[in-house]
């Protein structure tokens, strides 16, 4: 199981992964997360500002955002995947988020393969507020079907380049393992999600009624996104949260 460390600012806990982000954050007593999706996405840096204007405005620390979710117009290579998050954490880094070379803030990075934009653009973000009332508040980030950290996506990559149902399967039943040793690692399990998501341009459809289970069974939302993950050589991710609340907000600072 996943261990978790607190935040800089002691509202909420992470699993430690790699240095682009983290695998999932939950609120810690006595606050909740809460998640603001802009109207459409805007570039990166217009989105860190409107996230720095938000936080502002309600009353928060720059160190209460935990999550984020980004949309690129095309799959990484890895030298390209490595450079910009290296560029993502600095500003990260700038805002006093980081724990010397630890990243606490979970994130979704995909592609979407029809209304691309044209730059890495933010989509939504998520951040802690005071509120002792509520116990099921998470984000867990986005994985796809390779394990973090390894040497490369391209030598851990659970059957790379197979298309085939059976390989779509392999795939999709990996990433739903990741997902659960997440959400156990927080302290929660699928009956806590609110909302999961599905990212591939493959179809899900035969996977419905036993791989994705563990959901379906339960009647929560599940989304297929007809998008593919960051790096060129994955194709299938999925991330889930917990969230009692979800806003939509104008796209501007």
């Amino acid at each position: 199981m996943y261990s978790t460390q607190p935040s800089q600012d002691g509202s909420y806990r992470f699993i430690p992964a790699v240095f682009q982000y983290s695998g999932g954050v939950a609120a810690q007593p006595g606050f909740r997360i809460e998640r603001a999706q802009l109207a459409s996405p805007v570039a990166l840096d217009q989105g860190l500002a409107i996230i720095e204007a938000h936080l502002k405005r309600v009353g928060r620390p720059l160190t209460a955002f935990c999550a984020c979710e980004l949309r690129s117009p095309e799959p990484f290579s890895e030298g390209g995947f490595d450079a910009f998050n290296r560029l993502y954490a600095s500003r990260l880094d700038q805002w006093g988020v980081l724990q010397g070379k630890v990243n606490p803030v979970a994130r979704t990075n995909i592609c979407p393969e029809l209304g691309k934009p044209d730059t890495v653009s933010l989509h939504a973000f998520s951040y802690t507020v005071p509120d002792a009332s509520v116990r099921a508040s998470f984000v867990v980030a986005g994985s796809g079907e390779a394990p973090e950290g390894g040497a490369s996506y391209a030598q851990g990559t659970i059957r790379p380049g197979d298309a085939s149902a059976a390989g779509v399967r392999a795939k999709a039943e990996w990433v739903m393992g990741e997902m659960e040793h997440r959400l156990a690692g927080l302290g929660f399990s699928w009956a806590d999600a609110t909302v999961a998501n599905i990212y591939t341009v493959r179809d899900i459809h035969p996977l419905l009624a036993d791989v994705l289970l563990p959901i379906t069974s339960l009647g929560r939302g599940l989304t297929w996104h007809f998008s593919r993950p960051p790096v060129a050589v994955l194709d299938y991710e999925m991330d889930v949260r917990g969230l009692p609340r979800e806003f939509v907000i104008e796209a501007q600072p």
